[in-house]
């Protein structure tokens, strides 16, 4: 990557669903220290959302309440930009030049399309299918330097890359764009469903009891920690015992990223107790972590007026970053 590329961290989020606990220890948790190191960017992308069928109304306070999400974690919209995508109009001005650089074979190995396709791929919108351009667009529009990613994202950076390094050689001759890089969140954030430990935590599943919400209540998280899957065998002794207990080792990566401890240090704790034990330590944690979360989020949540200044005066500064790049490409491709 060129030296002459400023650090900028870039990360987006759909607002389909309540943010989960997996988001917190995944993502959100990991986005603050960012804020001291680099430029922030904290994108709502809601034009992503759209690429299945949403409710307005709902899509409306969904953007909102990721908005209070950011805000109630940590992020300081004062350090950071936090704003919703489709205030910003040149990430779709991008987008339709970059699916005039992406190439049809690339998108045709994007795995996340089959998955959300399914098997009617044919009945899926257009905008699933090319959703994977704008997020480049997303990205390289503030000639994003890195970009904070689950392991099921990382296809997409990549694909972000080949898009930068074919503008640069068809277009600019030069390194207009930096590639992207990206950075994965550590191992032991990686949040699985409470009832399949083999599946990520998800806000979209189906069973509201899959996941720990940042809103859920004190007493609906000891439900769902008391629910959550386990197994018949007895109380790990050794941090290899984890291995191929994918739902117990969940609950100890849960722990430990809550309490900024290892597995191992997860183990020797609870080596001489039981599930019960387990499962009443993780709420209590829980609930210290996410009281104050959720407690802000409603308090946010009640001043849509403020949340809006926020989304609103930050996409305005997004459009001063975006617009330089944007005049830019319009020049070297011939538009101007």
């Amino acid at each position: 990557m060129s030296d002459v590329f400023k650090k900028r961290i870039f990360s987006g989020v759909q607002p389909t669903g309540n943010l989960t606990l997996g988001n917190y220890l995944g993502a959100l948790k990991n986005f603050i220290p960012y804020q001291e190191t680099a430029e922030t960017l904290f994108c709502i992308v809601d034009q992503h959302a759209i690429t299945v069928p949403q409710d307005p109304i709902q899509l409306k306070s969904s953007i909102r309440s990721v908005a209070a999400a950011f805000i109630a974690s940590g992020l300081d919209p004062n350090k950071s930009l936090i704003f919703n995508q489709s205030r910003v109009p040149q990430h779709a001005q991008l987008a339709w030049i970059l699916n005039c650089v992406a190439r049809i074979g690339w998108l045709n190995r994007m795995t996340q399309f089959k998955d959300k396709a399914g098997k009617n791929k044919e009945n899926a919108s257009v905008g699933l299918y090319t959703y994977p351009v704008l997020m480049a667009a997303d990205i390289l529009l503030y000639k994003t330097t890195h970009v904070p990613v689950g392991e099921d994202q990382r296809q997409h950076i990549e694909l972000a890359r080949d898009v930068a390094i074919k503008f640069n050689l068809d277009y600019a001759k030069y390194s207009f764009f930096p590639e992207p890089q990206t950075i994965l969140p550590p191992v032991a954030a990686r949040i699985m469903s409470l009832r399949d430990g083999t599946a990520k935590m998800s806000k979209s599943d189906s069973s509201d009891m899959s996941r720990i919400n940042l809103n859920d209540d004190n007493d609906l998280i000891a439900q769902k920690f008391k629910k959550a899957k386990t197994d018949l065998d007895a109380m790990p002794q050794t941090i290899q015992e984890l291995e191929g207990r994918a739902e117990v080792k969940n609950l100890y990566t849960i722990f430990a990223s809550l309490t900024d401890i290892t597995l191992q240090e997860v183990v020797d704790k609870f080596a001489d107790t039981n599930f019960s034990l387990l499962k009443e330590a993780l709420t209590e944690v829980t609930i210290q972590k996410v009281g104050p979360i959720r407690h802000q989020m409603n308090k946010l949540m009640t001043d849509s007026t403020y949340l809006d200044e926020v989304m609103e005066n930050n996409a305005n500064k997004a459009q001063a970053l975006a617009q330089p790049v944007l005049d830019d490409i319009y020049e070297i491709v011939g538009f101007k």
